[in-house]
């Protein structure tokens, strides 16, 4: 009798695997039409063009313009700038709403928050209403000092879209170090002040390493997104500053050169999965817990 039983529980157990197989196949087509087809699309115009063999040509024909180059370097500064004003900003605001408590900070704190839910180009829209030639700063300077041109003009150039993505960003920063400030026990910080310790002591031997692996974690997250930010870019339109899905957008849509455009993606993307494979490196080296993402 018991060993008529095992052939129903292999039947049932292989019926069970080609449930499992057939539940899975709609996710898998959604996922090679929605996402590996268009990549397989953009890798192939850029190896072949519109037509012929696959070469490396158009990569060189396009690392080889000025106008990749100087992409390339703004990308990369604009992406180093921000996070590290993140990093700055999202650390002291942590330092401010945990350990020196006041009236309101937990309502600042989810202020601060719903800045990760706006679009970016609303941020971008309202520094332009604020710092815009025609602002409300620019034109209160104005008439307050009876000038015959703005005096604030840095918006329409690399620091203005910096500003901007520091004001989107840091959420991702301050969100895993108060996180991680939540972890340090309260005692460790009235100990070191019983035995003499002032405050940028304490923060530099107590607060600073329990913050590293969510300063590392947020750190690299915050270059993630910033090398791929187009909405600031494109609604500010800093002059001369150009970066690497701006040029996406320009080649394709403009130029309608859409080889070029494809090299460029490939660039991005190949950026894009190197920063990400170093955000799950830090995640994955400190534990979500640690890095303040648990």
């Amino acid at each position: 009798m018991s060993s008529a039983a095992f052939p129903v529980a292999g039947t049932s157990a292989g019926r069970a695997g080609s449930g499992a197989g057939l539940w899975i196949a709609p996710p898998l087509l959604l996922l090679a039409g929605s996402f590996f087809y268009p990549l397989a699309f953009v890798a192939g115009q850029a190896l072949m063009g519109d037509a012929g063999p696959p070469t490396l040509g158009h990569f060189g024909a396009v690392f080889r313009t000025a106008v990749f180059q100087k992409a390339v370097v703004h990308t990369i500064e604009i992406a180093l700038a921000a996070s590290a004003g993140c990093l700055v900003l999202g650390l002291i605001f942590a330092l401010i709403l945990t350990f020196v408590p006041f009236p309101g900070a937990r309502v600042l704190a989810r202020l601060i928050d719903t800045f990760i839910a706006l679009p970016t180009f609303l941020v971008a829209l309202a520094f332009t209403f604020v710092y815009g030639s025609a602002g409300i700063l620019n034109a209160s300077l104005m008439d307050l000092l009876h000038l015959p041109l703005p005096p604030v003009d840095f918006l329409y150039s690399a620091a203005g879209v910096i500003l901007a993505e520091v004001t989107v960003y840091t959420p991702f920063i301050l969100r895993p170090l108060l996180a991680a400030f939540s972890l340090i026990e309260s005692a460790q910080i009235e100990v070191a002040s019983s035995l003499g310790a002032g405050p940028w002591r304490i923060i530099r031997q107590i607060i600073l390493p329990a913050a590293l692996p969510a300063l590392l974690a947020g750190g690299s997250l915050c270059l993630l997104l910033t090398v791929n930010e187009f909405g600031i870019v494109m609604f500010i339109g800093a002059k001369g500053v150009i970066t690497l899905p701006l040029l996406v957008y320009d080649k394709a849509i403009q130029e309608f050169d859409y080889t070029s455009a494809c090299v460029v993606a490939v660039v991005n993307i190949a950026l894009s999965l190197s920063l990400y494979s170093l955000y799950r490196f830090v995640v994955g080296r400190f534990g979500g817990r640690l890095a303040g993402l648990e």
